[in-house]
C-alpha cells in the first residue's frame, strides 16, 4: 500500500524524498482512521447488541458485566490490534510501534480483568454466604499481583528484556516492599483470619469505641472494614485493627432473637413495710398478683401456726412486705407480657442499696430487637412500673429539686 501510494504521488511529479515522507505521514493517518472505526464499529454495533442480548436475558451476571463495562474495555484491545497487525508496513518504526501496543493492550487487559474481578465480587454478593464469607479481600489481593506482573511486563517489553529476569531481582526489593505492602499484608492476614473464624461479617452490629465506631458493617476489605454508624456517618477501621484490638459484635443478639431490658427504678427504703391485712385485702384485687397472694396468705398462716408465733406483731414470724409484693406483681407483668421472652434469662431483683435508695432491677429479653420497637417496649414497661408504684404504698426515690426545696421554704415563712 505505502508503495501504491508512493508511486501515485511520484507520477504526481513529486520528488522521490517528499513523495516518501508524505507517502508515510498519509499511510499512518490511514492506519489510523481503520483503528479509529474499527473501535466505532465494535462500540456501536457489537456492544450494542451484546447490551440488547443482556437486556433480554433473565440472568443478572449479563447486567453486572455490562454494569463493570467489561465489554466495553475489552473493545478498546480492537484499534491496538489493527496497528499491531499493520505495524510491518512501517519497519523504521516496527519495533516500537509493537512494542508500545503491546504495553497498551496489557494495560487494557488489566482493566478488564480489573472489572471482571469486581463483576465476580458483585456476583458473589448476590448470595446470602457473602455475608459471612466476603471475598472483597482476597480479590484485592489477586489485583496486587496482577498490577506487580503487569507493570513487571510492561517494563520487560519496552526494554525488550525477559520478565523473568525483572522477577528474579525483585528478590533484593523484598525489604522495601514488605514495607510499602505493609497495611495491605497485615489486613490480608488479617481478612484470613476474620473470615474463617466468622468474627466480622456485611451486615453485622460492631461497636468499636476506640474508633468511634457503632452501627452495621457495609464493607469488609483488605486494608478497610467501613461502618456505618447509627448517626449515618461511615467510620473506617483498619482491617489489622479489629485482630489487635477489642470490639463488640451484636451478631448473638440479633440471631439469638432477644434483646436485653435491663432497667432498675429506685425505691425509696423508708417506704418499704410489712403488710397489713388491709393492704393484703387490697392487693387480692390486682389481677395479676390476686393468685400469689392467697398462696402466700395460706402459706404463711399454716406456718406461723405450726411455729406457734404470735401474730400480733408483725414482725414476728413471716409476713409479706410491700416490696416483696411490688416484685412477685412485676414478675407476673412480664409473665404476661406478649414481647417479653420467657425462655431467656427473666430476672426481677434487688440490687445492693445505695443513697439513692434500693434499686429494683428488670432484667428480661424483648422478642423484637429492631432499636425503634425495642425502645418502645422498654419505655413502656417503665412507664408501667413508675405509675404502679404508689399502689403498693412505695415511693421512687428522687434528690429534691428547686421546687421541692421552695415548698419547704415557703411552709416554713407560714409557720
Amino acid at each position: 500500500m505505502i508503495n501504491l501510494v508512493k508511486v501515485q504521488l511520484e507520477n504526481l511529479g513529486m520528488s522521490g524524498g517528499n513523495a516518501d515522507t508524505l507517502c508515510k505521514i498519509i499511510s499512518a493517518v490511514i492506519i489510523l482512521i481503520m483503528a479509529y472505526l474499527s473501535y466505532m464499529i465494535t462500540k456501536r454495533i457489537i456492544l450494542k447488541i451484546v447490551k440488547v442480548v443482556a437486556e433480554k436475558s433473565k440472568a443478572t451476571w449479563d447486567d453486572i458485566l455490562l454494569k463493570r463495562r467489561v465489554f466495553h474495555r475489552l473493545a478498546q484491545l480492537v484499534p491496538a490490534l489493527i496497528i499491531y497487525i499493520v505495524a510491518p508496513l512501517f519497519p523504521w518504526a516496527q519495533m516500537w510501534i509493537q512494542r508500545l501496543c503491546i504495553s497498551y493492550m496489557i494495560i487494557i487487559g488489566l482493566l478488564a480483568i480489573d472489572a471482571l474481578l469486581n463483576t465476580i465480587v458483585d456476583i458473589y454478593r448476590t448470595y446470602e454466604i457473602s455475608k459471612q464469607r466476603p471475598i472483597k479481600g482476597y480479590v484485592q489481593v489477586i489485583k496486587i499481583f496482577l498490577y506487580v506482573i503487569s507493570v513487571i511486563f510492561i517494563i520487560s517489553t519496552l526494554m525488550e528484556r525477559s520478565p523473568w529476569g525483572l522477577l528474579s531481582g525483585l528478590g533484593a526489593l523484598t525489604a522495601v516492599l514488605m514495607l510499602v505492602f505493609k497495611d495491605s499484608i497485615l489486613g490480608l492476614v488479617a481478612s484470613i483470619q476474620l473470615s474463617s473464624n466468622n468474627m466480622v461479617r456485611i451486615g453485622d452490629w460492631i461497636e468499636m469505641s476506640k474508633y468511634g465506631a457503632d452501627g452495621d458493617v457495609i464493607d469488609v476489605s483488605l486494608n478497610t472494614v467501613k461502618v456505618q454508624n447509627w448517626d449515618k456517618t461511615i467510620t473506617t477501621i483498619p482491617t489489622y485493627a479489629l485482630m489487635s484490638d477489642s470490639f463488640k459484635n451484636w451478631r448473638g443478639m440479633t440471631e439469638s432473637g432477644g434483646r436485653r431490658i435491663k432497667r432498675a427504678v429506685n425505691i425509696d427504703m423508708n417506704s418499704i413495710k410489712f403488710c397489713t391485712s388491709e393492704m393484703l385485702d387490697r392487693f387480692e384485687k390486682f389481677q395479676l398478683l390476686c393468685d400469689y397472694i392467697k398462696q402466700k396468705r395460706v402459706e404463711i398462716a399454716e406456718y406461723n401456726k405450726e411455729q406457734n408465733i404470735d401474730t400480733s406483731e408483725l414482725i414476728n414470724g413471716r409476713n409479706l412486705t410491700n416490696i416483696g409484693c411490688f416484685r412477685a406483681y412485676l414478675a407476673a407483668y412480664l409473665r404476661n407480657h406478649p414481647l417479653i421472652h420467657n425462655d431467656m434469662t427473666f430476672l426481677v431483683r434487688h440490687l445492693s442499696p445505695t443513697q439513692n435508695g434500693l434499686p429494683v432491677q428488670v432484667y428480661v429479653f424483648s422478642t423484637d430487637y429492631e432499636w425503634a420497637n425495642y425502645e418502645a417496649i422498654q419505655a413502656d414497661i417503665l412507664d408501667h412500673i413508675l405509675a404502679v408504684v404508689p399502689e403498693f404504698e412505695l415511693r421512687v426515690f428522687q434528690n429534691p429539686s428547686g421546687s421541692d426545696f421552695r415548698q419547704l421554704a415557703g411552709a416554713a415563712r407560714q409557720e
